[in-house]
């Protein structure tokens, strides 16, 4: 028997949504946005094990308090409470899946990418994910707890 398009529509469905498990995050300071969802993927558990050479998908929810023309992402890896900058391919949120200018009371989904360098030590660490609007507010900010491995 060949299964119909809409059961394997339903199956792929199912596993995309247990690949993309919300993660428990610790909100960071957000005061112009309010985070409703935060997903990387793959990560199935926590800490999320990020494996060098290999890129992450972020995806962020959130629903915004103020008017902002733009927004930049800033990521940090957090080790003994010093935050050391963490390059992004693209800080520029309004080429991260947000449509600009921002509005007041709208949600939008933030994506990006985290890509983990072959050079990076094997650590544990927290990633710090900043998005501020263009007073340097921030829009967001949450933190996940990571072990980079081999």
């Amino acid at each position: 028997m060949v299964p119909s398009p809409f059961a394997l529509l339903l199956v792929l469905g199912v596993a995309a949504t247990a690949l993309a498990e919300p993660l428990r995050f610790v909100d960071c300071g957000s005061k112009d946005g309010s985070i409703q969802e935060v997903n990387v993927s793959p990560c199935p558990t926590q800490p999320c094990q990020l494996h060098k050479g290999t890129s992450y998908s972020i995806n962020v929810t959130f629903a915004s308090k103020i008017e902002s023309q733009g927004s930049k992402a800033k990521v940090y890896g957090e080790m003994l409470h010093v935050d050391i900058p963490f390059p992004i391919p693209e800080p520029d949120g309004c080429k991260s899946g947000i449509q600009c200018p921002i509005q007041k009371g709208h949600s939008y989904s933030y994506l990006n990418k985290l890509p983990v360098k072959s050079e990076y030590p094997s650590i544990k660490l927290i990633v710090k994910w900043e998005l501020v609007d263009d007073q340097d507010q921030m829009l967001f900010c949450w933190k996940i707890p990571v072990q980079i491995t081999s």
